[in-house]
């Protein structure tokens, strides 16, 4: 666990902007001017567009003007959130392609590894041995099935103990975990 001694406390993030993390969903408090503003970018954004046409059909072009620049700032918060959003989708994309072809070469290999053991000898075992070494293993790949299996004994039901002679009477361990 880290230690709280190694933060000064007076290095305080003063900006309003986040470190990291999910800026989209994140919940901000605006100071405008005309008071704090809370909710998600999106959110701050729309409430600032509103208080810019409240003020533009008052006739307060300051104001309008002011509500306008807040709204554009939330805007490109919001915009350069989604860029990197959606530069993480496609590298993550990107990895999955490349794992996806990794997995058809390997597939590939596996097929043309049978494909001339199968050919090159007569003998399934032989060809089974050829694919063992080639991979490593004892598993030919195919699925067991229950066909495959052998048949199991089928078992005895079991028995059961007699009741006690006594009627309504309760075993000890009965009467032991109901106290």
């Amino acid at each position: 666990m880290r230690s709280s001694k190694s933060r000064s406390r007076g290095n305080k993030n003063r900006n309003n902007r986040p470190s990291g993390g999910n800026i989209i969903n994140r919940v901000f408090d605006s100071s405008g001017p005309d008071g704090k503003v809370r909710g998600t970018p999106q959110q701050i954004i729309e409430k600032y567009n509103q208080l810019h046409r409240d003020a533009q059909l008052a006739g307060d072009r300051v104001a309008a003007e002011n509500f306008a620049q807040h709204a554009e700032h939330y805007t490109r918060m919001l915009s350069e959130a989604q860029r990197e959003v959606d530069k993480a989708r496609e590298e993550q994309e990107e990895q999955n392609r490349q794992r996806q072809a990794e997995r058809d070469r390997e597939r590939a290999e596996r097929l043309r590894a049978q494909e001339e053991a199968s050919a090159g000898s007569s003998d399934g075992d032989a060809a089974q041995t050829t694919l063992d070494a080639a991979f490593g293993s004892d598993d030919n790949g195919l699925v067991e099935t229950p066909e495959d299996r052998p048949a199991k004994k089928p078992r005895k039901p079991r028995q059961r103990k007699p009741k006690p002679e006594g009627g309504d009477a309760q075993p000890a361990e009965a009467q032991a975990a109901s106290d």
